[in-house]
C-alpha cells in the first residue's frame, strides 16, 4: 500500500500542482481586488483597535470583542514582534526566536523509544495530540507570502529535516457553541496561543538534545495533509481534519526536526463513510461555501489545491461571510457532529455507530437530540455547560 492510500490521499501526479502561500485566501485579502476591500480591511482592524462602535446584539457587545481580542495577545506578540523585517512568524514565517541548544547531539539508539519520549514531553508543554510523519515536499509552499511587498518570497526549509513532529490542540467546547459570534473567535485565538507555546517548547527542547528544529504554525506548508499522516484524524467535508477525540475542534502545528523518530501511520475510524452521508455542515454553511457532492477535482478558485480529489471549500465565499459579520466562522464545526466532548460514554457511543453502518439512525438521533445548535454567548458568561 502507498502512502497515499494509506492515508486515503487521491492525487494525480500528472496535474498536481504545489501550492504558493500567496494564494492563500488570507493573503488574497490583501493583494487581490477578487478578495480585498475596505470591509475586508475594517475586519482585520477588529481584532486589533476597539470599535468604535458596539452592537447591541447577543455575541457582539463590547464584552464579547474585548475577550476575543485577548484571546489573540500571545499569537499576535509573535506575529508582529519582526513586521519590519518583513516577518509573520507563526502565519507568513517560521518562528526564529530561540535559545542555542546543545554543542553536542544527545545519541539516540532506539527512535521508537525517542519518539514515546517527544510525545510525553509534547503533552507536557500543552499538546493534546502529537504524531510524526516523514517530510513530504508535496505539502510544503512553493513560496511564503510577503505582507510587505504583498508579493511571493522564498520558503526554504534546511536539508536533512527528514521528520515532522504535528500537534494539535483542542479548542474549547463551550464557546464554539456559540457560532457564529466575536465571543466564539476566542477560542480561535487561545488554540494559536496553546500552540505557540507548545511548538516553541518543544522545539527548544529538540535544539538541547542537540538537534535542529523549526517550529511553524499556519506558515511554510498546509498543515491538515501532514496531520493526517501523523495519524491525527481524518480529512471532514467541510475541509478540516476530523480527529477521534475531539473531532474538528482542533488548531494544528508543526515542528520540521532531524532528531530520529518513528512514524505514525494514518487512522480511519469511519469519517470518510460518515461525511459521504452527511450534508450537515453543507446545510448550515450561511455562505454556501462547502460542497454537498462527492469528493472531487474542482477548483472554485486559485485559493484551492489543483491535482487532488477531495472536499474542496469555496475560501471566497467563506470568507466573504467572515468579513461580512466581523469575526471568523466556524459554523461548520460547530454542527458536525464530531464535535462532542467524548468525554461522555454516550458521546463516545454515538462516535462508534459513526463509523458502522447504523450512521444513519446515529445522525437523525443526533439531530433530533438538538446538537450543534447554537447557544447564546450571554448562556456562556452564566457560566456555560459548567454552571
Amino acid at each position: 500500500m502507498s502512502r497515499d492510500d494509506d492515508a486515503g490521499f487521491d492525487v494525480d501526479e500528472e496535474t498536481f500542482e504545489r501550492f504558493s502561500q500567496k494564494n492563500d485566501i488570507y493573503a488574497r485579502s490583501f493583494w487581490d481586488p477578487e478578495v480585498h476591500s475596505d470591509k475586508s480591511d475594517t475586519f482585520y482592524e477588529t481584532y486589533r483597535k476597539p470599535l468604535r462602535h458596539y452592537r447591541d446584539v447577543d455575541g457582539f457587545t463590547q464584552n464579547d470583542y474585548s475577550v476575543r481580542n485577548a484571546s489573540w495577545y500571545v499569537s499576535d506578540i509573535f506575529a508582529e514582534r519582526f513586521q519590519d523585517r518583513d516577518r509573520r512568524e507563526g502565519f507568513l514565517d517560521e518562528f526564529s526566536v530561540f535559545r542555542d541548544g546543545a554543542s553536542e547531539k544527545r545519541t539516540v539508539e532506539d527512535s521508537a523509544a525517542m519518539t514515546s519520549e517527544i510525545k510525553r514531553v509534547g503533552r507536557a508543554f500543552g499538546a493534546d495530540l502529537i504524531g510524526v510523519t516523514a517530510f513530504d515536499e508535496r505539502w510544503v509552499y512553493t513560496h511564503k507570502y510577503s505582507a510587505t511587498t504583498k508579493e511571493e518570497k522564498p520558503n526554504a526549509i534546511p536539508e536533512g529535516l527528514d521528520n515532522v513532529i504535528v500537534i494539535a490542540t483542542s479548542m474549547d467546547h463551550d464557546l464554539i457553541q456559540t457560532v457564529p459570534s466575536a465571543l466564539s473567535g476566542t477560542a480561535t485565538g487561545l488554540g494559536y496561543a496553546r500552540d505557540t507555546i507548545t511548538v516553541l517548547s518543544l522545539g527548544q527542547y529538540i535544539r538541547n538534545l542537540g538537534y535542529r528544529a523549526v517550529e511553524s504554525l499556519n506558515d511554510t506548508a498546509l498543515a491538515v495533509p501532514y496531520a493526517i499522516q501523523a495519524g491525527l484524524g481524518e480529512y471532514g467535508r467541510h475541509g478540516i481534519l476530523i480527529t477521534k477525540e475531539f473531532g474538528p475542534r482542533i488548531r494544528l502545528g508543526k515542528i520540521f526536526t532531524d532528531l530520529p523518530l518513528e512514524h505514525d501511520r494514518p487512522v480511519r475510524f469511519g469519517v470518510k463513510e460518515f461525511c459521504d452521508e452527511c450534508q450537515r455542515c453543507s446545510d448550515a454553511c450561511p455562505a454556501k461555501a462547502i460542497p454537498h457532492g462527492e469528493p472531487s477535482p474542482q477548483v472554485y478558485n486559485r485559493s484551492n489545491l489543483v491535482g487532488v480529489t477531495k472536499w474542496s471549500v469555496d475560501a471566497e465565499k467563506c470568507f466573504g461571510f467572515w468579513v461580512g459579520q466581523n469575526s471568523d466562522c466556524s459554523i461548520c464545526i460547530r454542527v458536525c457532529p464530531y464535535n462532542k466532548d467524548f468525554s461522555k460514554w454516550y458521546h463516545r457511543v454515538g462516535r462508534w455507530l459513526a463509523g458502522t453502518w447504523l450512521r444513519t439512525w446515529m445522525l437523525r438521533l443526533d439531530f433530533h437530540a438538538g446538537f450543534g445548535r447554537r447557544r447564546k454567548s450571554s448562556w456562556w458568561w452564566s457560566g456555560g455547560s459548567g454552571s
